[in-house]
């Protein structure tokens, strides 16, 4: 696959699908747009307001105004906070300013640590029943405030909300104590709102991703980059732009790499089909050759990053079953049906993994690569595994598992159970202490916790939580950057509740979801030193109030309290690093 590029002056520039930095954001279709704005005062507001709401873009605000907000965190923490800011008439190029922080024995932060992006507003839907195909009109539409823009200056609309997202990436030199810094909103011809920002930074640092241990699988999706960027897949421009998307994936600790064998491993379910990185091409004499170099390009680009714990190989069960290859003596693409357990299934993939593993084994990448299964029947994934066991019994495996799979085949190095699907505790303490890794998996047909574009921005925080509290190891997600159509201005999909395919944005832009998705994963890395520093000193009493506070948290259904119990959980957990830093 190939996209143009339109050559002007000399100079190649890129032909995208949509505009990717000055677009306008769709019309809001809520009855929002009636509310009564006559209350509100004339000229340029803000208010911090909590992380854990989102808020309408048409509701005039109707709360106490703050002009103060405190956040906490270890050193090399990244904190967040969110700022909204609302007027009756439209006012141009607003800008919100942070100073650096200083403490009043005049130590001091510099203004660089923190950021304010603006959030902007991407059309969702919502839940109903999950899975299934959809039409946009036969399901409610609203506006939801999601990607973290990178610009400058906004220009506010009238009668419209704009949410300000604040980050402060805590410096792992920072003296510990509190430190205050002035915010300030500023627009041309109205006055400067100014807001205070204090951080308590507490004497603990904070591992680095790389180090985390909790076992984060987010699918990557190259050919989605290519075609908003308008670039030739796998060109080296391809590339240069994958790498501040993919190194965001690093910086939140994602430990697995996505790769392809052959064919779509999903039959097109994204928007874009997944590109081959491997091809298959038979012979004039009937023998096979593959050719891995795209393959090995994406795996050592995204060692270099730092995501370096498994690859994981999609897939020798793709959901159509169809194989493609190049055939020699006419030049053409050939589809075949191979299907787990039949003739033709073996005659294919036998020959290409005796290959593999040597390839595998010459790049010195054996021992971290699975073949990767995802959601197939029984009758399938025993006729792959059985095909595995025989020819390639080097290979380790890995799959999505929502048929107790994992207790037919308890040796698998990697599996992820769908999440509310029954599991047995003793069969994840039996693996964990064998060495296998065990997460679960976030998809369309679990209504909470998600990180639909509609969920409530804590669910991504709650995620980790879960994941202690029901002792897995982590989490798997479909999928990072499967973008839709214009993933900008709308996230809904053909098939899924909206926001399922991607929780970062074109032009390596974050989201309030990929935000809270680190402050849960942070929030876990912390929760084991914490655990093992209370081990060490004795402290049953404090082990036990953590892991109430941790077990209030082992839900898959939302309940009226969940939010105020995350953050009580989090509380204690500042309160006992606090206590352990003296």
């Amino acid at each position: 696959m190939t996209f143009a590029c339109v050559q002007n002056q000399q100079k190649q520039e890129r032909s995208t699908p949509f505009e990717l930095v000055n677009f306008e954001e769709l019309s809001d279709p809520t009855v929002d747009t009636l509310s009564d704005w006559s209350r509100i005062e004339n000229g340029l507001q803000a208010s911090f307001v909590t992380i854990d709401k989102r808020f309408p873009k048409s509701m005039a605000p109707d709360f106490a105004v703050q002009k103060q907000e405190s956040v906490i965190g270890w050193r090399g923490e990244r904190v967040s906070a969110q700022i909204l800011l609302w007027t009756n008439a439209e006012i141009a190029d607003a800008k919100v300013e942070i100073s650096g922080f200083r403490m009043p024995d005049g130590r001091y932060l510099p203004a660089d640590i923190a950021s304010a992006r603006f959030v902007r507003y991407v059309m969702t839907d919502e839940f109903a029943g999950g899975c299934g195909y959809r039409k946009p009109e036969d399901f409610a539409s609203s506006l939801s405030p999601d990607m973290l823009d990178n610009l400058s200056s906004f220009n506010l609309e009238a009668k419209k909300v704009r949410p300000v997202w604040v980050t402060v990436r805590i410096p792992e030199d920072a003296k510990p104590g509190n430190y205050t810094a002035k915010v300030q909103v500023k627009a041309i011809d109205v006055p400067t709102q100014e807001l205070d920002l204090s951080l308590q930074v507490i004497d603990h640092v904070l591992p680095k991703p790389s180090e985390w241990t909790y076992h984060l699988d987010q699918w990557q999706h190259p050919s989605a980059v290519a075609r908003v960027e308008g670039l030739e897949i796998w060109s080296d421009e391809h590339f240069k732009a994958l790498k501040p998307q993919m190194q965001m994936l690093a910086d939140i600790g994602q430990k697995v790499i996505t790769t392809t064998l052959n064919k779509d491993p999903w039959n097109v379910q994204t928007f874009d089909p997944y590109a081959d990185m491997i091809i298959w091409t038979k012979q004039e004499d009937g023998s096979w050759k593959y050719d891995y170099s795209v393959f090995d390009r994406w795996v050592q680009f995204m060692l270099d990053l730092g995501i370096n714990k498994m690859i994981n190989c999609y897939s020798i069960i793709p959901w159509n079953n169809e194989i493609h290859y190049q055939d020699e003596a006419s030049g053409e693409w050939v589809n075949v049906e191979a299907k787990p357990g039949t003739p033709v299934f073996e005659e294919f993939w036998t020959p290409f993994l005796k290959d593999f593993v040597e390839h595998l084994r010459e790049k010195g990448w054996l021992e971290k690569t699975n073949i990767a299964i995802d959601e197939r029947t029984r009758e399938e994934v025993d006729g792959a595994l059985s095909l595995l066991q025989k020819v390639s019994p080097e290979l380790g495996v890995s799959y999505a598992d929502n048929q107790k799979t994992y207790q037919r085949y308890p040796n698998s190095d990697d599996i992820s159970i769908a999440l509310g699907h029954p599991f047995s505790e003793e069969d994840l303490r039996d693996r964990q202490s064998r060495g296998l890794n065990t997460t679960f998996y976030i998809y369309c047909g679990n209504a909470f916790p998600n990180q639909f574009t509609f969920s409530d921005p804590a669910e991504s925080v709650l995620l980790a939580w879960f994941a202690e509290a029901a002792h897995f190891d982590g989490m798997l997600r479909w999928a990072f950057n499967s973008w839709v159509e214009n993933p900008l201005l709308d996230s809904r999909f053909r098939t899924w509740p909206a926001g399922d395919t991607y929780i970062v944005y074109p032009n390596a832009r974050s989201s309030i979801r990929y935000e809270r998705l680190l402050e849960g994963i942070q929030d876990y890395t912390k929760i084991q030193v914490v655990k093992q520093v209370l081990e060490d000193k004795g402290d049953r009493t404090n082990l036990d109030r953590l892991e109430t506070a941790i077990q209030k948290l082992k839900i898959t259904k939302r309940n009226d309290t969940w939010n105020q119990d995350l953050n009580d959980a989090k509380a204690l957990l500042n309160e006992l690093s606090v206590q352990l830093a003296r």
